[in-house]
């Protein structure tokens, strides 16, 4: 009989680059994340060491040593769709 193609199919699926995997699935969480904040109008703390999601944020506090060093207000805030890393 032929071999089972589904653990081909599975190697194939693990081969795509890591990166467009977590990219999308990052994508994703920040768009559910500002749907929440958005709809049921929650206060989200978001910690990253991404540089590019803060622009989606109202406030922006920055730590450094364990020390907030710096407070940040946006005056519009980007979207999920707007934000490239």
């Amino acid at each position: 009989s032929p071999p089972d193609p589904a653990p081909q199919l599975i190697r194939e699926a693990l081969d795509l680059p890591a990166d467009r995997v977590i990219y999308a699935t990052g994508k994703l969480v920040l768009e559910v994340l500002e749907r929440v904040n958005r709809e049921l109008g929650t206060i989200t703390v978001l910690i990253t060491h991404n540089a590019a999601i803060p622009a989606m944020a109202d406030r922006v506090i920055r730590i450094g040593s364990g020390r907030i060093v710096g407070i940040e207000c946006n005056a519009t805030r980007a979207s999920p769709s707007d934000i490239a890393w």
